[in-house]
């Protein structure tokens, strides 16, 4: 039994006045203590003049990937040996920035199921090769259906709830790593859509849709998706354009959002010239620089908190250098630029991304018989996200996490 006391705390909910002492016995959490009181003599406590909170949650990762331009696809050609590497590095990067859980979104001949619970690294939450159409985004990673008929539909579902996925991922529309797919319609119509999502939950699973397209969001939204990522609302007529109705909808089928951001904006200031994805993606937003696109992502932000929509924290981390694995700390500060508090912004990032992992009740917050996955930061988070960027402590599942191992 050890104990962390920070002069600041954040529970997963709320703000503790006063900081607090978390306790930790094995892989658990036994007291949260907001008065200071004596321990035992034998309980060792690491004092912080930081702020204490749950780890943060990544729910959109690629492991697969290692944070290049184009490596996500260059997996199609790797052996398992060279593919494990990549995903250990990976998730040394997340724990070493405080991620203690990632959703992994798509990788290759299910590699990452292997390492759903390894020791000292974080706790994964996996979806296998992403449910696709053949020649559709993400193909490469080997998950598209071999028609359209309800069994094959049906039968994709199951082979990878039989491998023993956590959650079942579709894309609803193209996507921009994947050079042809249609960005602007729908790979699946709503009615396959429907027959995904019936399946995967009569088999116990949750659904999430990538949908750039606003087709695709509406798709996504009347089959009864349980998430939507990236929530990018593409059509060729408008450039980006989400309509109330749809967010009033969206919010009261309590759909999980993710808007996949976290960017190193520092990357972008290198890059003169932005790579092919971000170049299209751009385009078809109707904007000429990254600033532009940052900007109406953050008005979206505003929008989705305006309209009570269920927002969560993913990064599609993996997928180029401005979306390195462990930036899942960065999305904190993006909602508080749109409006949130940062309370509501760092429950986003810790208890409600549990709970869209299937998770509530096992981590994203600090309470007794929770996992012991904890980050201490420098400073007063409450006054400024960016001390999200300064972990000083890490556990994951009670293992103290040595950042100089990160990859």
């Amino acid at each position: 039994m050890f104990a962390i006391r920070a002069a600041h705390a954040f529970d997963g909910n709320r703000f503790l006045p006063g900081g607090a002492t978390v306790v930790v016995a094995g892989d658990r959490i036994v007291d949260v203590d907001t008065d200071r009181v004596d321990l035992p003599a034998d309980v060792d406590v690491a004092e912080y003049d930081g702020t204490v909170l749950p780890g943060l949650i990544d729910c959109h990762t690629h492991l697969v990937a290692d944070c290049t331009v184009g490596g996500l696809e260059r997996t199609a050609a790797m052996t398992d040996g060279e593919i494990d590497a990549i995903i250990i590095a990976s998730l040394r990067a997340h724990a070493a920035a405080g991620a203690t859980t990632v959703r992994d979104l798509g990788d290759i001949r299910y590699r990452t199921l292997g390492f759903r619970d390894a020791p000292g690294l974080p706790r994964v939450v996996a979806s296998g090769p992403p449910v696709t159409t053949p020649g559709g985004h993400c193909h490469f990673l080997g998950g598209a259906v071999g028609g359209v008929l309800d069994a094959d539909l049906r039968s994709a579902v199951r082979e990878r709830a039989e491998r023993g996925v956590d959650v079942i991922k579709v894309m609803a529309s193209g996507g921009f790593a994947t050079p042809g797919s249609d960005q602007l319609g729908a790979q699946f119509t709503a009615a396959e859509l429907t027959v995904l999502v019936e399946e995967a939950h009569r088999v116990g699973l949750p659904l999430v849709a990538h949908a750039h397209s606003l087709v695709a969001m509406e798709n996504a939204v009347a089959a009864g998706a349980d998430g939507i990522e990236h929530f990018t609302g593409l059509s060729s007529a408008h450039g980006s354009r989400i309509d109330d109705d749809l967010l009033d909808e969206v919010a009261r089928r309590g759909v999980y959002v993710d808007l996949t951001m976290g960017n190193d904006r520092s990357f972008h200031a290198l890059m003169p010239t932005p790579p092919p994805p971000l170049a299209e993606l751009m385009a078809r937003f109707g904007v000429s620089s990254f600033d532009e696109f940052y900007a109406a992502r953050i008005a979206e932000l505003a929008r989705l908190r305006e309209h009570a929509v269920r927002v969560i924290t993913g990064v599609d981390s993996g997928m180029a250098p401005p979306k390195r694995h462990g930036n899942v700390w960065r999305t904190v500060g993006e909602m508080v630029e749109g409006g949130y508090s940062t309370a509501d912004a760092l429950a986003a990032a810790t208890s409600a991304s549990a709970q869209a992992c299937g998770l509530a009740g096992e981590t994203g917050r600090l309470a007794p018989g929770h996992a012991a996955d904890v980050l201490v930061v420098d400073g007063d988070v409450s006054r400024d996200t960016s001390t999200l960027g300064s972990p000083r402590a890490i556990l994951v599942r009670g293992i103290p996490v040595q950042r100089e191992t990160s990859g």
